[in-house]
């Protein structure tokens, strides 16, 4: 009997013991997803648009998530980056396009991690890169734009001149000029993603010269305050700011993650992931234009759902020739469109453009 009840009591021990070992190994599985913020989530603009599709990507896919924000674009992104791995992290999304040669150098020592970083060029085996066309919306609101401003002297605060900020101004000022063709766009650059005061006094320098609506590449809604003390217009960038600025505000081009992300992190959970680029635009749903205020001229739904039309139907190419650069040179022939690879190394501003690279 003594026999009996010993084997029973290990039988239940050992069930016991694989329950234990069954749920560590479900635990040790749980994909956990990392993000690194170059700003705080709050800022209104970038990061909190990338915020957005994490809070999205948790509710539509149940993983687990751990996030760093205000990370600089310097070696320090390489530590945030292997205490996240240590905690569990199996995927790195990296959120600036300054973190990218320090997670091409970490991708290497870590071939089981998968490393997807916003904007940037480079791959690796186990590190892609996913950006939206936002040069897309950008073009609609530099419609909106050109038909709103009555001096035809717009201003754009800008961050870095490198070529997606640099294809974004241009894009912005074919719009402006498409409906209106004696606007021009004068660039400041302010070399910060993230400064609110200095984006701002960067608007008002701008605004000092008579220039009547304010855009923007930059990470705060700093310019649309300073349009909207100012009485005068605004385009802002990565969210709807209206609420920032409801007086100034005209629109914004704006980005959509979190689909993006939720379908990134499925490929890799079904083993289907690959390190091919991202580069989706309006028709894909990742970048969009928020609505038009009630600022907006009386004919700019019309002309921007045309073009918008046409934008997703590929009919029309933001970037189709003729196309002059500041001098007047011709960079894109009649009937000729910029390829992929132009877009993404472009270092000269069109013509229309006032400031230097």
């Amino acid at each position: 009997m003594k026999k009996i009840m010993f084997l029973a009591l290990m039988s239940v021990l050992l069930i016991m013991l694989g329950c234990g070992s069954d749920k560590k190994g479900k635990s040790s599985d749980e994909l956990v997803v990392g993000f690194i913020y170059v700003g705080p989530i709050g800022d209104g603009g970038w990061t909190y648009a990338q915020e957005q599709g994490r809070l999205f990507l948790e509710k539509e896919t149940g993983v687990k998530t751990i996030y760093r924000e205000s990370v600089p674009e310097s070696p320090e992104v390489i530590d945030v980056a292997r205490n996240m791995i240590d905690q569990g992290a199996k995927v790195i999304i990296a959120g600036s396009f300054g973190y990218m040669d320090y997670i091409e150098e970490l991708s290497h020592d870590y071939p089981q991690v998968k490393f997807l970083h916003a904007s940037g060029y480079k791959t690796t085996d186990n590190m892609t890169n996913f950006f939206g066309r936002i040069y897309e919306p950008r073009f609609l609101s530099g419609l909106v734009a050109g038909l709103k401003s009555k001096t035809n002297k717009i201003g754009y605060v800008a961050a870095f001149p490198i070529p997606e900020v640099i294809r974004g101004i241009n894009a912005f000022t074919l719009g402006a000029r498409a409906v209106n063709p004696k606007a021009t766009v004068e660039v400041v650059w302010t070399n910060t993603w993230y400064d609110p005061a200095k984006e701002k006094d960067a608007a008002i320098a701008l605004l000092d010269k008579g220039i009547d609506i304010i855009a923007q590449h930059q990470d705060t809604a700093g310019p649309q305050q300073a349009a909207q003390e100012r009485g005068v217009w605004s385009v802002g960038y990565h969210t709807d700011m209206t609420s920032v600025a409801p007086k100034a505000h005209l629109t914004a081009p704006v980005w959509n993650w979190g689909p993006l992300l939720v379908s990134k992190i499925n490929d890799i959970k079904n083993n289907t992931w690959t390190n091919k680029p991202y580069w989706g635009g309006l028709k894909d749903g990742v970048v969009k234009l928020s609505p038009l205020t009630s600022n907006v001229s009386e004919n700019a739904n019309s002309v921007v759902e045309d073009y918008m039309a046409k934008i997703k139907a590929e009919t029309f190419h933001v970037f189709q020739g003729e196309i002059k650069d500041q001098n007047g040179k011709i960079m894109v022939k009649a009937g000729e469109k910029l390829s992929d690879a132009q877009m993404l190394n472009m270092n000269w501003f069109v013509q229309g453009v006032i400031g230097r690279i």
